[in-house]
């Protein structure tokens, strides 16, 4: 049986969140304020954005992208410094969007958003293609972090295939 489009989006959002919290769960927690460089965030900084993504999206999901942000355009809430906080949160904020998205017809999944289309531009997208540039941008992150990872002295685990520690055969 083939699923919708709808269910096809949920599937891999599921599958790439479960690989996400795999990378983020084997990360040091004695080193969160590892920076590779100086004008690279600290991990638990990248961390923050797998949640504060979804604070993102949710705004233009609703089409109310710049309602309640700042003059800077930023959207600040600063991180846990408990690790096992900042997962928690994380995976609260994954669950509300899921419900968000799942809740949203197919019709309004179709609807017209307004987001970044370039540097100081705004443009017209699908709700549904916004929600999966978030979710490729989620995929882009966790590559960040798995460096992270790596230099931080942890065990990066198999995220498409094998890594060296975790291999397959």
């Amino acid at each position: 049986m083939a699923s919708s489009a709808k269910q096809r989006f949920l599937d891999n959002y599921d599958r790439e969140h479960e690989r996400t919290v795999r990378v983020l769960r084997a990360y040091p927690a004695d080193k969160l304020d590892l920076k590779p460089h100086e004008m690279s965030k600290s991990a638990r900084d990248l961390a923050w954005i797998f949640f504060l993504e979804r604070a993102l999206i949710t705004r233009v999901w609703h089409d109310e992208l710049f309602k309640g942000i700042p003059p800077s355009g930023a959207i600040h809430k600063a991180p846990p410094q408990d690790w096992d906080e900042l997962l928690g949160d994380v995976e609260q904020a994954f669950q509300e969007f899921r419900a968000l998205y799942e809740s949203t017809s197919e019709e309004d999944l179709n609807g017209i958003v307004h987001f970044f289309t370039g540097p100081k531009q705004m443009g017209e997208y699908r709700r549904n293609d916004v929600a999966w540039f978030f979710l490729f941008d989620d995929i882009h992150h966790r590559g960040q972090f798995s460096i992270y990872l790596r230099m931080a002295g942890g065990k990066v685990p198999s995220i498409y295939g094998p890594s060296a520690d975790e291999p397959w055969m």
